[in-house]
């Protein structure tokens, strides 16, 4: 298996029949991300972009791809990571983000659920038996990209969705008759506010495994550890599905995310509804308390 410059292959896409030796292919990732940027307006002249770096390989070739295209555009990086609390997991991820910014030369933050919160995942995980830790992570995460991105100065937030990630969550959002959700799903937001960074997804068009490729071809380190409370049983049976259809119709996820994108316009300015500031933290919200303030209170 031979790439169209004559070297040996070292990937073969099916769905566009593409075979891609490591220096074609690292090339062919670069202008992907670049033509998805422009497609939507992603990344402006002189815009501040707070990359939401895990430590995870989606986020650190995220990161590696926009420092490269930084150097050629007029725009500025700043990692931010997140720490819940997880021992024995994002104590690992968050020495291998520190790792990765130093080579790449970008400063990088940390903010942590106890710090900024109050509670770190694991006295949460003990506390609240009901409700999944998965619940209280994702609404934290948001509260803390969100906030701590705008009080860097940053007026866009990149986070690291692939292509099965978006497509997984279109899935099951429709399946879920979430209607409200599934018109957030977006490569960008189309209503925002002064206290609301847009969130930008650049990877959104890369397969999840042209990723990990893209990581081991460049030795970029990345954690490949699952998170210790780690469990959406229904995203794993929605990712064997349309991995299943994707063996039998290679082209299944980027037709999923075509057809998406031709209705989202539609459905986010239908189902768009009216941004509050939370009454008791001021973080935006579509209720009179942010979500996060009602956990916290829970808590």
């Amino acid at each position: 298996m031979y790439c169209k410059c004559g070297k040996k292959a070292i990937v073969f896409r099916r769905y566009s029949g593409e075979k891609l030796c490591e220096r074609c292919f690292n090339k062919s990732m670069i202008e992907r991300v670049k033509k998805v940027i422009r497609k939507y307006s992603l990344i402006e002249k002189n815009d501040r972009v707070g990359v939401a770096v895990s430590g995870g390989k989606d986020s650190l070739v995220l990161l590696n791809i926009l420092k490269k295209l930084s150097e050629k555009y007029p725009f500025d990086l700043i990692a931010v990571t997140i720490d819940e609390g997880i021992k024995g997991y994002r104590d690992k991820t968050i020495e291998i983000v520190k790792k990765n910014c130093k080579l790449l030369g970008i400063e990088s933050k940390v903010y942590s659920f106890k710090k900024e919160l109050g509670h770190s995942m694991d006295e949460i995980a003990k506390r609240d038996r009901k409700l999944s830790a998965c619940s209280y992570c994702g609404v934290f995460r948001r509260y803390l990209l969100n906030k701590k991105t705008r009080e860097l100065g940053c007026n866009k937030i990149a986070i690291g969705h692939n292509l099965d990630d978006e497509v997984q969550t279109i899935l099951m959002n429709f399946l879920r008759g979430d209607l409200s959700r599934f018109g957030r799903t977006g490569s960008y937001y189309i209503y925002s506010n002064e206290r609301f960074v847009p969130r930008i997804k650049p990877l959104r068009e890369i397969p999840e495994k042209e990723n990990v490729v893209y990581a081991l071809s460049n030795n970029i380190e990345v954690g490949f550890s699952r998170c210790l409370y780690a469990g959406e049983a229904y995203r794993n049976n929605i990712r064997e599905f349309l991995n299943k259809m994707e063996l039998e119709q290679p082209t299944t996820k980027y037709s999923l995310l075509r057809s998406y994108d031709k209705i989202y316009p539609l459905i986010a300015k239908n189902l768009a509804k009216k941004v509050k500031y939370c009454e008791k933290c001021g973080e935006p919200t579509i209720g009179d308390i942010c979500k996060t303030c009602e956990f916290l209170e829970k808590l």
